[in-house]
């Protein structure tokens, strides 16, 4: 799973984006990773660990809901990568309940 959203408001200089990531640990656990700041610089990371990819895939929705409703939108990602929904995230091949 990965998602970009960004939220772009030039009338208050406002240029940010916020991605999400779900992706397995080298110790068997999984990880949502997650990068926001200003569009066109660094941003920062945080790694937030899960003990199943369900628990991941769950937060990852979440933050992504709450996101939305601050106004960040989703769009394709970086070398065009395609976003998935949150229902493809939710029923994604391999994804196991």
């Amino acid at each position: 799973m990965i998602t970009h959203l960004q939220r772009r408001e030039p009338a208050h200089n406002r240029q940010r984006f916020y991605t999400l990531a779900v992706a397995r640990t080298l110790f068997g656990s999984w990880a949502l990773v997650r990068e926001w700041g200003r569009i066109g610089q660094p941003g920062t990371v945080r790694e937030t660990w899960f003990e199943t990819e369900t628990a991941a895939i769950e937060a990852g929705v979440k933050v992504c809901q709450r996101k939305e409703r601050r106004g960040y939108r989703a769009v394709g990602g970086p070398q065009g990568q395609k976003n998935e929904t949150e229902e493809e995230m939710r029923h994604e091949p391999g994804h196991h309940r």
